[in-house]
């Protein structure tokens, strides 16, 4: 593993309260809601409106993907990435701290975390604890829009932390990376179904090691301690010091595997950003494997 200083993954509640406060908020710092939520359930637009950390600017992963592809959340092009988060307010030059609303603490956040390194910005930061956090620990919340100056971003992909279809096909023969599954084991074993989608049964890619996103989490919404990450990956014999592609449904729990092993030292694991969205829908029969009723995906 290269051993080089990596810029800090995780700001806490009480760093950006202090930040707010000092009015460090602006081109330098800013601060994004990335909330998504399962369509009939909450409204992360609107809760944005109705509260969110003074400053804050709502992030629309909705907005900001390819929505010409016929899978679920993949990366918009460079200028397209770049056009969005410079009408944010964003340059290359601002540190930028994403967090969500959910009630585990952190879901969407680490996606936006990795889109930002995918797109080669490194000063980017997910807020521990999230908005449920926040709010717990009394610190101020706003119903004010963010109306930031436009800035101007230049997005340069970054291929080595983003692994396609025709790439991980390829790695099943030369096993060159170990490929780690996010989804909850019922899902990943095919015993359970994916949620919110017709048209696509659970399972996993052939030879994947289950690592549920939400065992990264504490139960009060923090990622655990990289000790504790650490003994999570020895656990499931993932080996940190060897290449890695994380996976998931749609490439967003994916990115929680992504910042574990970060926080670990290991800034380099890529993403399969169609992820079994993409696999079910093109992969050979014999490489999805499912214990559901086919028993085959």
């Amino acid at each position: 593993m290269v051993h080089q200083v990596l810029y800090r993954a995780l700001v806490s509640t009480k760093w950006l309260a202090e930040s707010i406060r000092s009015g460090s908020l602006g081109p330098g710092l800013r601060v994004l809601d990335a909330s998504w939520y399962s369509p009939g359930t909450r409204q992360a637009r609107k809760e944005y409106q109705e509260r969110h950390v003074p400053g804050a600017s709502f992030f629309d992963i909705e907005e900001c993907r390819d929505t010409a592809s016929p899978y679920e959340m993949m990366l918009p092009s460079e200028a397209h990435f770049g056009d969005y988060v410079g009408s944010l307010g964003i340059s290359n030059d601002t540190h930028v701290v994403v967090y969500d609303g959910d009630d585990l603490g952190s879901f969407y956040a680490p996606r936006v975390w990795w889109m930002f390194r995918v797109f080669g910005h490194r000063t980017v930061s997910v807020l521990n604890g999230g908005f449920r956090n926040w709010l717990k620990e009394g610190h101020p919340v706003t119903s004010e829009p963010s109306r930031p100056e436009p800035a101007v971003f230049k997005a340069t992909l970054d291929r080595s932390l983003l692994k396609t279809y025709e790439q991980v096909l390829e790695n099943l023969q030369s096993k060159r990376f170990q490929l780690v599954d996010s989804r909850a084991q019922g899902r990943y074993l095919g015993t359970e179904p994916e949620p919110d989608i017709v048209g696509l049964d659970s399972g996993h890619i052939r030879g994947s090691v289950n690592m549920p996103f939400m065992n990264f989490l504490t139960e009060d919404g923090f990622e655990k301690s990289p000790e504790e990450l650490r003994a999570i990956f020895q656990d499931k014999k993932v080996d940190l010091s060897q290449p890695l592609i994380a996976t998931c449904r749609k490439g967003v729990t994916a990115c929680h595997i992504a910042l574990a092993a970060y926080l670990c030292g290991k800034p380099d694991v890529a993403v399969y950003d169609g992820s079994w969205s993409e696999w079910f829908r093109r992969a050979p029969p014999e490489t999805r494997v499912s214990q559901g009723k086919s028993g085959k995906a």
